[in-house]
């Protein structure tokens, strides 16, 4: 519940940041510019998404045939959890991860790699599908995409104010000349930045759920550790924009406090100590 409230709390302060910076910058007709600019720009985003992400990723479908205990687990998740059993993929990747994809949970699919076959325990598999089928039942893919719509519509005003866009008289634009270029080089990073939280916030909260659908947070700990060594002895050659549908970072980035501001996932020893609570 503290993750909803978060995540919340972020998706409000994106709101009232673009509504700040279209009225200073454009009035009403700006809010407006910006966020049907930001709507089409992602929309295609919110339904293609998967099935792109499975096809940059590699992954083919399995079947019950394929892997009985894999196909087992995620029908036995989806019944717990109350959600229609989404399609299952696996990618030919070495490096141990996963993800979700999927607009809703009647149009999801969850993939692994066939790395996290080898390395990880059923019970850790299980607590991985656990963590994924969360993220679908908590519809994050349409949190993220109203994450971004906001931040792409806030982001779309700065670079307006800097080319002085939205009609505005000449001596207004040099009247504001210096405030359009603090707020197209600082107001794009600040939403960015919310964004990136909101991510977090649902990563620590599929966290959650799936260590509460297994009934313990354990297994989901010692998963986490393990595809994160697998991921920094062995990164995944992916388009960073999809790294963030992954249970850990594929990219195999290190951490530090500076980078894990720009970072879609928590540092895992923050997760690890979460998941060791429940």
């Amino acid at each position: 519940m503290e993750n909803y409230i978060k995540t919340i709390f972020l998706l409000g302060v994106l709101s009232v940041i673009l509504v700040t910076v279209g009225g200073l910058l454009g009035g009403q007709q700006g809010v407006y510019m910006a966020f049907a600019f930001a709507m089409l720009m992602n929309g295609v985003s919110y339904f293609y998404s998967d099935k792109i992400a499975l096809k940059m990723s590699g992954a083919k479908p399995v079947s019950k045939k394929d892997a009985p205990a894999l196909y087992r687990s995620v029908e036995n998740l989806a019944k717990k959890m109350q959600i229609p059993v989404p399609r299952v993929y696996m990618t030919p990747a070495n490096q141990a991860n996963a993800f979700a994809t999927g607009r809703d949970p009647s149009h999801a699919s969850i993939a692994v790699t066939s790395g996290i076959m080898d390395i990880l325990t059923p019970e850790e598999l299980e607590a991985v599908l656990a963590h994924e089928l969360s993220h679908v039942k908590n519809r994050d893919i349409l949190i993220a995409s109203i994450a971004a719509v906001l931040a792409s519509a806030i982001s779309f005003l700065a670079n307006m104010s800097f080319y002085g866009g939205f009609g505005r008289r000449d001596e207004d634009n040099r009247g504001s000349g210096a405030l359009g270029l603090v707020l197209a080089l600082l107001v794009p990073i600040a939403a960015s930045l919310i964004q990136l939280a909101i991510s977090r916030e649902r990563e620590f909260e599929a966290d959650e759920s799936g260590a509460k659908t297994m009934g313990t947070g354990k297994p989901l700990a010692k998963a986490l550790i393990s595809i994160h060594a697998s991921a920094k002895h062995a990164p995944l050659a992916t388009n960073p924009a999809f790294s963030s549908l992954y249970i850990s970072n594929p990219l195999g980035g290190r951490g530090g406090n500076l980078l894990n501001l720009f970072s879609t996932h928590p540092p895992v020893e923050e997760r690890v100590k979460r998941l060791e609570k429940i």
